[in-house]
């Protein structure tokens, strides 16, 4: 009876042990306002679910990484964790929100046998996670599993795409998360926004991307998601003067170094769309700079002559892509104190040779002319010109021109990606900023190597009328809620959708006038461009005294009212002055937003002057009233806007 017993104790105590080991393997991490929590549970898989208090917004999702002989999260044994936090204080370089950032979050470092590790990071307003390994050598990456699962029919905000070869200038498409399955022929480029069409919103994507490939997402037929990455290219054919065509593809989707961390997967997550404005997770999550010097890198404005084709008119000669008509821009913009110029294509006599100017421009006479007045040059290529001419930062640099606008790269595989770091790395080394157009969405290489001022990665006006307010208003809480978008804002000839008949040399931008000029505040990039002919903007001169005096880096920014894809209206300081802009789609003919000045400082008075639409502008869309009042803090003021329209004011 007695050795019975103790056999029964003894099975109790096993089978106690086992229950304290899988009790063991089940975690929760919250984010320091503890609103947020991941709960992650270690079985055949690493799964979590996240909840924003307490209730379900992602529900057992699981991450893996495959490697040619072994899938990393796959029955992982965990051999330890590690507990901590993180407070600190961020000054970045270039301050395209905030001057100053709070990172605050909480942290769990799970370490697993087969050397490698998985992080969790919580934030008051989102989570994030990565890969970490400590193998010797390289390794092949073979897949990623990324995946998500929602506990209900979310709506999915999407730039889909049928291939990896994309400019990432699709217009977003809406659909409910259980039928995105059925586009079995489409994907979605990063970022993605859930709306669970109850409080929150959860914004996806990645950051510090290096020498690793973009993520993009499918949609599974259980309401879920999945990653799916572009193969890694060996060889390359001819395929025009500006691309070359993937002719062989590895088996993996990265080869690399097997002692690295792997990007962050990233969910902003907020159950208010004001946060979505206002959050920098992805800059907070990034490499910090790597250069020792950076007080070279001057952000500003630029004027841009290919949206309207250099079709200058008023002037006593030929225009075109030519000496007179750079001279005119650097006039233009030496008048309004606009830093620099950009010579897009047409500059150089081939598109594939950039030491050889087109005959019919003088482009050291120009250097010296914009140095005179205080203008520098920007020079567009193409990124294979940039590829078969790397030296040429050291010669652009020889002959003075400030930075470059490097253009169709079309791709994001690893290849693309590793490309993208060399261009920062080398024109950092000549002192040169980079604007990166047919481009990825930023994933913090910018935060790294702050010459890189911008990325395109948008449908932006340069799209024409396909370029709707109904689209854009979504960028702040997609696409330029994850880094700076080089959109091309400034036209002069705006007009609503049904009346946009802009042509090559006249081209239109839709939108009344003061949703145009809110666009200045609204948008974020470290180069912000003047796209249209500067003989509109002599013609409207208050509104480009307007434009001109708006900063492109910021000491704070504060969103006051948001409703993602509809509405937004936020309010960004520099130094004691503020600017307010606020823009709408065109679903209402007519609508207005109070906003209140409790963030103006105390005991001053500020001069308003502001930019609204006409009485006439839901229909004639260039008609714009100019005001000027006085406002304090705590004051409220009430912004009417028509379809389409927009909000501009100037407070000092």
């Amino acid at each position: 009876m007695r050795k019975i017993t103790n056999f029964l104790y003894l099975l109790i105590a096993i089978l106690w042990l086992n229950s304290m080991t899988v009790e063991a393997q089940k975690f929760e991490l919250q984010s320091p306002n503890k609103e947020i929590k991941v709960t992650i549970d270690i079985k055949d898989s690493i799964f979590y679910s996240v909840l924003y208090n307490n209730e379900l917004l992602l529900k057992n999702c699981y991450l893996q990484l495959g490697l040619l002989n072994q899938t990393l999260g796959l029955k992982p044994k965990l051999a330890g964790k590690t507990a901590s936090q993180i407070n600190e204080t961020i000054r970045p370089e270039i301050a395209i929100k905030n001057a100053v950032i709070e990172n605050k979050c909480n942290v769990l470092l799970l370490k697993f046998k087969n050397d490698y590790s998985v992080e969790f990071r919580a934030y008051n307003d989102g989570i994030a996670y990565r890969f970490i390994t400590n193998k010797k050598g390289d390794i092949s990456v073979v897949k990623e599993d990324f995946a998500i699962n929602f506990p209900d029919n979310y709506l999915s905000h999407l730039q889909q795409t049928s291939s990896f070869r994309s400019s990432y200038e699709q217009s977003y498409t809406h659909v409910n998360t259980a039928d995105f399955y059925k586009e079995n022929l489409k994907m979605a480029s990063l970022p993605v926004l859930l709306d669970t069409k109850k409080q929150y919103k959860i914004l996806i994507s990645e950051a510090d991307l290096y020498d690793y490939p973009c993520m993009f997402m499918k949609g599974t037929s259980n309401n879920g998601m999945i990653s799916i990455f572009p193969q890694c290219p060996l060889e390359f054919g001819e395929d025009g003067d500006r691309s070359l065509k993937i002719t062989k593809e590895a088996n993996y989707i990265a080869k690399t170094k097997g002692q690295r961390t792997f990007p962050w997967r990233v969910f902003v997550i907020t159950k208010d769309d004001k946060q979505i404005i206002e959050n920098q997770l992805v800059y907070k999550l990034s490499t910090p700079c790597k250069l020792t010097q950076i007080n070279w890198i001057k952000p500003g404005q630029v004027t841009w002559e290919w949206w309207h084709d250099a079709a200058l008119y008023g002037v006593d000669f030929k225009s075109g892509y030519n000496l007179d008509s750079y001279k005119y821009y650097i006039d233009f913009a030496s008048k309004f104190g606009i830093p620099y110029i950009i010579m897009d294509e047409g500059w150089a006599k081939s598109t594939t040779d950039p030491y050889t100017p087109n005959p019919t421009i003088d482009l050291f006479q120009l250097i010296q002319y914009g140095k005179d007045k205080n203008v520098k040059i920007v020079l567009w290529l193409t990124w294979l010109t940039v590829e078969k001419n790397f030296d040429l930062f050291k010669k652009f640099s020889e002959w003075g021109i400030a930075g470059v606008k490097i253009d169709f790269m079309d791709r994001s595989d690893q290849w693309m990606v590793n490309f993208y770091e060399r261009v920062a790395k080398e024109a950092a080394k000549y002192n040169m900023f980079v604007d990166f157009h047919g481009a990825f969405k930023p994933a913090g290489l910018e935060r790294a190597y702050p010459n890189v001022l911008s990325y395109e990665g948008v449908l932006g006006m340069e799209q024409g009328g396909n370029c709707k307010p109904d689209n854009s208003v979504f960028l702040p809480f997609i696409r330029n809620a994850v880094g700076p978008m080089d959109y091309t804002p400034g036209s002069m000839n705006s007009a609503q959708p049904e009346d946009c008949r802009g042509t090559r040399t006249n081209p239109m931008g839709v939108g009344t006038r003061a949703y145009q000029m809110a666009l200045y505040i609204a948008f974020e990039t470290g180069l912000q461009m003047l796209a249209d002919n500067p003989f509109y903007y002599y013609r409207e001169r208050e509104c480009t005294d307007f434009i001109t005096s708006v900063p492109v880096i910021w000491d704070e920014t504060k969103a006051l009212y948001a409703v993602a894809g509809e509405c937004l209206v936020v309010a960004k300081r520099k130094g004691d002055k503020w600017f307010i802009g606020a823009m709408a789609n065109g679903k209402e003919k007519e609508r207005t937003v109070e906003v209140d000045l409790s963030f103006l400082q105390d005991g001053k008075q500020y001069q308003v002057t502001a930019f609204e639409d006409g009485v006439n502008a839901g229909r004639q869309a260039m008609d714009y009233r100019k005001k000027e009042f006085t406002a304090v803090k705590g004051d409220k003021i009430k912004i009417r806007m028509v379809r389409n329209g927009g909000w501009a004011a100037f407070l000092k």
